[in-house]
């Protein structure tokens, strides 16, 4: 009895001590980007440490949380980030870097849009027809460089990169000829039967897409601890080459995490335009979602629960750019603090693997 309670005792310990150190980077991250946001602030408008502390904090709080308007668009921020994030954070599970999250997202918009556009179809056949569609065309597009990566050896991020001025192009191709509407630059508006609903009113633009998106959370995380695939992603990423001698196909496990990942940024494209955005738009650069998604998969350790915090922080940052701007603070302090946090999050992942690196070493050589 004393040895199980022992034991229980020192599991616990043992998970408190791996929660600390998980949350420890990131908080630290987050800290010190408020900290020079704050001092950019100061040096900026001319006020002392406090009053520009109070100013950054106050803006971005009325622009994110302040109100219940602000409250809506942080959350209409927040919907597509939950998709990316977790697209991101299944492939950074398998040790894969999917740049091309932006690109397979693009590909969930467009395909959507066109499939928005069919006539005569009820709600509850359209919604489904274009979450598939959407999820589909995501997934092919990340299978492609999954399987050149695990077939062929190319480089992920490389092709990647790619497929991303592939599907922007693509994506501009189609929305500008065949399917443009005339006199503006972007698809005709998606049939009402194709439309998520927006549960606070057609004027707010938050909608189901919210509870689709934290749905998917859970399921993302049964996938990674309570399944064999998850089990096998996740060792691969740890370890391929004991993860090869255990038995289990390196090559099988990152296409098949691409193909996830991929789906999933399609999923994400395809809540975007059934709920926030109803058409596809001519694109002048990329859409943003997915590379923001890789900041929060970074910054939520690749961990399902971690991406939920990590797409609120972000969307708040974002839905606080107006606000920012009516207290005479440039938005590119949002930038800022984004970029502060990636490169400590980073930092942390580099000191890691100099860790790991030496740790080998002594062991060769010892």
């Amino acid at each position: 009895m004393t040895a199980n309670a022992n034991n229980s005792h020192n599991s616990l310990l043992n998970v408190l001590k791996s929660t600390y150190r998980t949350l420890l980077f990131p908080l630290i991250s987050i800290i010190v980007a408020m900290f020079v946001a704050v001092l950019f602030v100061v040096w900026g408008r001319g006020v002392g440490f406090f009053e520009g502390t109070s100013l950054l904090f106050k803006a971005i709080w009325n622009g994110s949380f302040g109100s219940k308007d602000s409250l809506i668009e942080t959350f209409v921020y927040v919907t597509p980030l939950l998709f990316t994030g977790l697209a991101n954070a299944v492939a950074f599970k398998t040790g894969l870097f999917n740049i091309g999250v932006e690109g397979q997202f693009t590909i969930g918009v467009l395909i959507t849009a066109i499939l928005g556009l069919i006539s005569g179809l009820p709600a509850i056949v359209h919604i489904p027809l274009i979450i598939v569609g959407g999820i589909l065309a995501g997934a092919i597009w990340g299978g492609i460089p999954g399987y050149l990566k695990a077939k062929v050896g190319t480089n992920e991020v490389v092709n990647t990169i790619m497929m991303n001025f592939i599907a922007m192009y693509l994506s501009n191709y189609i929305v500008m000829g065949p399917l443009n509407k005339p006199g503006v630059a972007s698809t005709p508006e998606i049939r009402p039967s194709a439309m998520l609903w927006r549960f606070l009113g057609e004027n707010n633009r938050l909608n189901t897409g919210l509870f689709i998106g934290l749905l998917l959370i859970a399921l993302v995380y049964i996938l990674f601890w309570k399944t064999t695939i998850g089990y096998e992603i996740r060792a691969v990423g740890l370890n391929p080459y004991a993860a090869e001698y255990g038995g289990i196909s390196i090559k099988k496990n990152m296409i098949l995490a691409m193909v996830i990942s991929g789906g999933i940024a399609g999923l994400g494209g395809a809540i975007y335009v059934s709920g926030i955005q109803h058409n596809a738009m001519e694109l002048t650069g990329f859409i943003g979602y997915g590379f923001d998604g890789i900041a929060v998969a970074l910054l939520a350790k690749s961990h399902p629960v971690g991406v939920l915090f990590a797409s609120i922080l972000f969307g708040a940052l974002n839905s606080s750019a107006i606000s920012l701007q009516l207290v005479n603070i440039p938005k590119q302090i949002v930038f800022l603090i984004q970029a502060i946090i990636i490169i400590f999050v980073a930092a942390d992942y580099i000191y890691k693997w100099i860790g790991e690196k030496r740790k080998k070493e002594a062991m060769i050589n010892g």
